[in-house]
């Protein structure tokens, strides 16, 4: 099976060389955003449960749609 396209290959690579499976690597390499630093997001709590699921979802975090706020906050932390 081919991996889909990496939007950050170079995020990627890093990714499989710290031993993280090819899925999560490219879930979290094609993550819009992902790797970038600055400091510049707000923090979980600030961000609304729609924007917390919606990047749960993108992540790919299981069993989102039963989760609160608190538990997304932790399940996105703990990712």
């Amino acid at each position: 099976m081919d991996i889909p396209s990496i939007k950050n290959e170079e995020q990627y690579e890093a990714l499989r060389e710290k031993g993280y499976s090819k899925q999560k690597s490219a879930r979290i390499a094609n993550t819009p955003n992902a790797g970038k630093k600055g400091g510049k997001a707000k923090p979980y709590e600030s961000w609304t449960k729609k924007d917390l699921y919606d990047q749960a979802k993108n992540v790919g975090i299981q069993g989102r749609s039963k989760m609160s706020k608190a538990d997304l906050i932790y399940a996105l932390r703990n990712n």
